[in-house]
């Protein structure tokens, strides 16, 4: 009988083991709710011999990596100890029914006040690889901003040999000044901004810049070894290049999307744009700078001609403290800053792993034009108020209007709950007036008209937009950013886009998956999505000196059939405006 018992509990115990054995692995393949508290506030940051009251998050500049796994929730608690309004956006999420959450002031969310706070709260859907987050309220973005690594899900793993480690290299912008102040003068006066006074890798601006040498990134790496590099433009204003010397980049995503590797030894991002690429230990041991640099493609424009870099070290290189040794790091050759044909056979090179589906039997065929404008001198402005060129000021536009943010309402409460009076649904879906985009424009077509419009897309609708870049003023390659959705860039090309012959060009096998499309200066892109996501979407132009003139407009994606395909009801804590 004894043994009997002792049998019986053997097998109950071994039951309960098996029972945990398979609980422990059915919680490790399930996803994770991260919670996390970000505090917007005024930290001292010392940069090019000057400390300034510099905006950032938990005192970090920049702010915190978050790295999270396909599928999981992120619930982000911010809390405003700062003296300016802000909101976080969450750059290339695809926020499924929880636009609550996407971030832009005034579009999805009252900005949170000084003193407040806001809890977001949203879950990772099928998305893996480089995002980031960053302030998307006036230019707080300058220096709010961090990574956001999405893993593959435990037990999948990346469609590349899995790298021996992994560095986020966010490239930045960094003025000896305050980006409020320089934004707020730009508006005050309605001339250009001043550009940055660096470049930054990682926060840091690196050797070439006064009192910064002691403080320049390193990024350590093995001979043999293959790292994955997780670069992300989070520049205000610059589309850069970046290479590191002697070594070449195999990519493998771009915006959280995988594509068909390809090598180069030089990327470039527009704002907004995130590019993984490997990088192999394959030379001989020693120091070798990683740099950024502009590429800067309106002619004539002031820009930031600075280079910022860091340093590539083997593990084995000769250390930097040994007499007789030069360790001067290896330069590296940088194309020119306006090396267009460069970033052209770059942004030909994207293409998905595989066939995909991209929308056909469109039914909504869009053509947004892009680009500057200037403003008449308003009456009762003073001459200081209008230093554009020639006495004007200026402004930007998507199909001559200059979007205009609410201010007592945002629209996506607006729209749900059904106020008037905030916005208009009338946003064209062509230009007002056909005109030679890229040729020489008529100065009549030069002032846009302000208005808060947006377009209406039915869910579920499938959307092919053309985004025309304009001349107006000057011509250049604008990184236009759509929230709420990733599309396909199913073409680009130079002039005019003319749909009897460009759309031979169309590759709608295996186009990239992108957020952020850099459309080509003096030229076009096409993207296709479907509607899929009820909301308010915003659409601009990612180089934050164009959306402060207006470059944007917004989509209003109904709501389709039952719960899931609705937006979710608005949290509790949405900041009031």
């Amino acid at each position: 009988m004894e043994a009997l018992s002792c049998c019986i509990a053997n097998s109950r115990s071994f039951l309960l083991g098996l029972l945990l054995l398979l609980a422990s692995a059915v919680s490790f393949t399930e996803a994770e709710t991260q919670h996390h508290d970000f505090v917007v506030q005024a930290t001292p940051v010392k940069r090019l011999c000057k400390a300034h009251n510099t905006i950032t998050v938990n005192g970090q500049y920049p702010g915190p990596t978050l790295e999270v796994n396909n599928g999981d929730t992120l619930v982000v608690k911010v809390t405003n100890k700062a003296r300016y309004n802000v909101t976080i956006h969450w750059h290339g999420i695809r926020q499924m029914r929880t636009g609550w959450a996407d971030g832009p002031e005034f579009v999805t969310q009252c900005p949170i006040r000084p003193g407040g706070s806001y809890t977001y709260r949203f879950t990772i859907q099928g998305q893996e690889g480089t995002l980031w987050w960053h302030a998307h309220s006036s230019w707080l973005r300058a220096t709010v901003y961090g990574a956001l690594i999405i893993h593959p899900k435990p037990g999948s793993s990346y469609p590349f040999t899995k790298p021996k480690r992994e560095t986020p290299i966010l490239l930045g912008e960094w003025w000896d000044a305050n980006p409020i102040d320089v934004v707020r003068e730009a508006t005050r006066t309605g001339a250009a901004p001043n550009v940055s006074d660096a470049y930054t890798i990682n926060g840091q601006p690196g050797d070439l810049y006064n009192c910064s040498s002691k403080d320049t990134v390193i990024v350590p790496i093995d001979s043999g070894e293959t790292n994955l590099l997780r670069v992300i433009n989070s520049a205000l204003n610059q589309e850069l290049f970046f290479t590191v010397a002697n070594h070449k980049f195999t990519v493998v995503g771009a915006d959280a999307s995988y594509t068909k590797p390809f090598t180069t030894s030089v990327i470039m991002l527009g704002p907004g744009q995130t590019t993984d690429v490997l990088i192999t230990g394959d030379q001989p041991p020693a120091r070798y700078y990683m740099a950024a640099r502009a590429y800067q493609s309106a002619q004539g424009a002031p820009f930031d001609n600075t280079t910022t870099t860091a340093i590539l070290e083997y593990k084995s290189a000769p250390c930097p403290a040994k007499k007789g040794v030069s360790t001067t790091p290896v330069f590296p050759s940088l194309p020119a800053f306006n090396d267009t044909a460069t970033v052209t056979a770059f942004g030909k090179s994207f293409r998905s792993p595989g066939k995909v589906e991209v929308p056909t039997d469109i039914d909504e065929s869009l053509f947004f034009t892009v680009g500057l404008g200037l403003n008449r001198c308003p009456p009762k402005f003073k001459s200081s108020q209008c230093q554009g060129p020639n006495g004007t000021r200026f402004t930007a536009s998507m199909n001559n209007v200059s979007f205009v943010l609410p201010s007592n309402y945002s629209l996506l409460q607006a729209h749900q709950q059904g106020i008037p009076g905030v916005f208009t649904t009338d946003f064209p879906a062509a230009p007002p007036v056909k005109f030679d985009y890229t040729g020489n424009v008529s100065r009549s077509l030069w002032q846009p008209v302000p208005g808060t419009k947006v377009y209406n897309l039915k869910y579920g609708s499938r959307v092919q937009v053309v985004i025309q870049g304009t001349s107006i003023f000057t011509a250049e390659n604008h990184p236009i950013h759509l929230h709420g959705y990733d599309f396909y860039i199913i073409a680009e090309g130079f002039g005019n886009f003319n749909p009897s012959t460009d759309t031979s060009k169309f590759n709608l096998v295996d186009p990239p998956l992108r957020n952020t499309v850099s459309v080509p200066v003096n030229g076009w892109a096409v993207i296709r999505f479907v509607a899929d996501n009820p909301g308010v979407w915003l659409m601009h132009c990612h180089l934050d000196v164009h959306i402060t003139w207006g470059l944007a407009m917004a989509f209003l994606v109904e709501n389709g059939v039952g719960a899931l395909q609705s937006i979710e009801p608005p949290p509790a804590d949405l900041p009031l405006c």
